[in-house]
């Protein structure tokens, strides 16, 4: 037997948020103390304990639940009410300067599905101007598209090698043309993939309505925070009406000051 299978907590009244003993952490569930070739994980929700393997991570579950459940909501709060560092719309990837939220002050290349800020656009237009130049795209420099047919290829394109950004915005596409079917596939797809801020709006935003989904608050919620969380003040907006209009009025206020 080794030292660390020795050493074994007998202290029974050890609240369930503190498994550590003379410096060590043990196991929640055995007691088993990490050391050697004992390896503890922690608890994938609220990392107050530790297990040394699934099944005693199975055995503790009805002790821990209670805590476990307070102590992931805390961290969820704690995580949504942090002010992001920048919006969900990212920098531009030509002068890498943020983008403006006014969506008007930016474009989508249908060929890369980047989106560029109208500086870097126009820059790009100058200069083929002054050169004499074939109109192409200001970040990968291919010709732009002559029609909307093509320039719907094109996205497909990126929608094949699964571009996050392309199946979003197919996605969009889709809902604005009434195919909600399909609208929730290419979003919730966009969703999974990298957590697409706009994808989770937009699915916030379906569950609310009810379109294309069986209408369900709390799952507008979870795509609402998701999105908030990552940057996008529509949808911390979004939130703080829903709180407004529950009564919980310092919550409102705390999204609208991030959103802000």
């Amino acid at each position: 037997m080794t030292e660390a299978q020795r050493i074994i907590s007998t202290d029974t009244e050890t609240p369930d948020n503190d498994n550590t003993l003379e410096g060590y952490l043990w196991c929640a569930s055995c007691g088993i103390v990490e050391l050697d070739e004992i390896q503890l994980n922690k608890c994938p929700a609220c990392d107050l304990v530790q297990y040394c393997s699934n099944e005693c991570q199975r055995e503790h579950k009805p002790q821990h639940k209670r805590a476990c459940e307070k102590r992931a909501a805390e961290l969820r709060e704690e995580i949504l009410f942090k002010q992001p560092e920048d919006s969900h719309l990212g920098d531009c990837p030509i002068c890498l300067l943020p983008l403006p939220l006014d969506c008007r002050k930016s474009r989508i290349m249908s060929c890369c599905y980047k989106k560029v800020c109208n500086g870097c656009a126009y820059a790009n237009d100058i200069r083929e101007l002054k050169e004499s130049l074939e109109h192409t795209c200001p970040f990968c420099r291919r010709p732009f598209p002559r029609s909307e047919t093509e320039a719907n290829m094109n996205v497909m394109k990126r929608v094949k090698v699964n571009d996050p950004a392309a199946i979003r915005g197919k996605g969009i596409r889709c809902y604005e043309q009434g195919d909600y079917v399909s609208a929730f596939a290419y979003l919730t797809k966009a969703a999974e993939v990298v957590d697409d801020a706009d994808a989770h709006d937009q699915l916030g935003s379906m569950y609310r309505k009810g379109k294309g989904v069986e209408k369900d608050t709390n799952k507008a919620v979870y795509h609402w925070e998701q999105a908030a969380i990552r940057g996008h003040p529509i949808s911390r907006y979004n939130l703080a009406l829903l709180d407004m209009s529950n009564g919980r009025f310092k919550r409102a206020t705390k999204h609208w000051l991030i959103s802000a």
